[in-house]
């Protein structure tokens, strides 16, 4: 925590600092059929039974691919810790039979020079906004909330939806999936979404709900989902935001994210900020989210790379 807590201090001043709750939780549960592997740096100058973890990568593989995440100590940047770690992670990607490796790199950080460096390439940028519920209009967001056409009702499901919501709210996530909305990609598959909610609260990420339902035909016309983390309570992350399209231009979109955000001032009393991201060409629900409050932020850019091709690029010189 005191490197991942130094690491946020240097180049994310703004986030809050992480807390020791469900950290080991968040970092090796996986949904399943995917696999993570993590590699630590220690420093082995200390007396014997301590230890003092100053570098980390953890390696996610689903799928086709191979998901990197590296952090090292501000002090131990610039001195190939970094390139060995990725190295490392890359050598097993390539054992595995992975060909692919993607990573996230956040804008105004260190982190894009370092990938670009060795060779990744930018293939998709969102943008991350970020609301402080103290300077929330909480008048106007009222009228927002019931601001939904007729014929709809909007529904709060804390923990995730009801068995008997399944199959309608991943019928409502499969007729978006390409459409341009929120967090690529998403889990349209009944069984996978509930594989996805029990992953995300043993990971100690506590999911809500809230969903607009077509009254005449009980299907779901639009969603949206915000995980409170264990690990740092302040901030909610805002996962999805769907209308389907056979239901857009009923107010739906506003309705429902404004409706959550009441939802969280009663469950989370100290939640203080909620972040989202969207994609840059995304401008409807960017007029969204500024009309709720929501303040852009930095660019969250996803970089990738052959793996073959990386293992070559990072082999020792002989």
């Amino acid at each position: 925590m005191e490197t991942v807590n130094a690491v946020l201090a240097q180049d994310l001043p703004d986030d809050p600092p992480w807390r020791e709750t469900q950290v080991r939780d968040y970092l090796a549960e996986c949904m399943p059929g995917e696999r993570r592997i993590s590699w630590v740096a220690e420093d082995d100058r200390l007396p014997e039974g301590e230890s003092r973890i100053f570098a980390h990568v953890n390696l996610l593989l689903l799928g086709s691919i191979g998901v990197l995440e590296v952090l090292v100590h501000p002090r131990l940047r610039r001195r190939g810790l970094g390139r060995e770690l990725v190295a490392v992670a890359a050598r097993r990607a390539y054992l595995e039979g992975f060909s692919s490796l993607g990573v996230e790199a956040i804008g105004k950080t260190p982190a894009i020079g370092f990938y670009e460096a060795l060779g990744f390439e930018k293939e998709y940028v969102e943008t991350r906004s970020v609301l402080h519920l103290s300077k929330v209009d909480w008048s106007t967001l009222g009228e927002m909330a019931n601001g939904i056409s007729q014929g709809y009702r909007v529904e709060y499901h804390p923990g995730g939806p009801p068995d008997e919501l399944i199959e309608a709210y991943a019928q409502a996530k499969t007729e978006a999936e390409d459409a341009d909305q929120e967090m690529q990609p998403r889990s349209s598959d009944p069984q996978r979404l509930k594989d996805s909610l029990q992953t995300l609260h043993r990971r100690g990420l506590k999911p809500y709900i809230v969903l607009a339902i077509h009254e005449a035909t009980g299907a779901v016309a639009g969603l949206t989902e915000v995980v409170v983390p264990a690990q740092h309570p302040e901030r909610a992350d805002q996962y999805d935001t769907i209308v389907v399209r056979d239901h857009r231009g009923y107010g739906i979109d506003r309705a429902i994210k404004a409706r959550m955000l009441f939802e969280l001032r009663s469950a989370e009393p100290g939640l203080l900020e909620v972040q989202t991201w969207n994609a840059q060409q995304n401008e409807s629900m960017l007029k969204v989210n500024a009309e709720l409050g929501f303040q852009l932020d930095r660019d969250w850019c996803e970089y990738g790379t052959g793996v073959p091709d990386l293992v070559q690029r990072l082999a020792p010189a002989e």
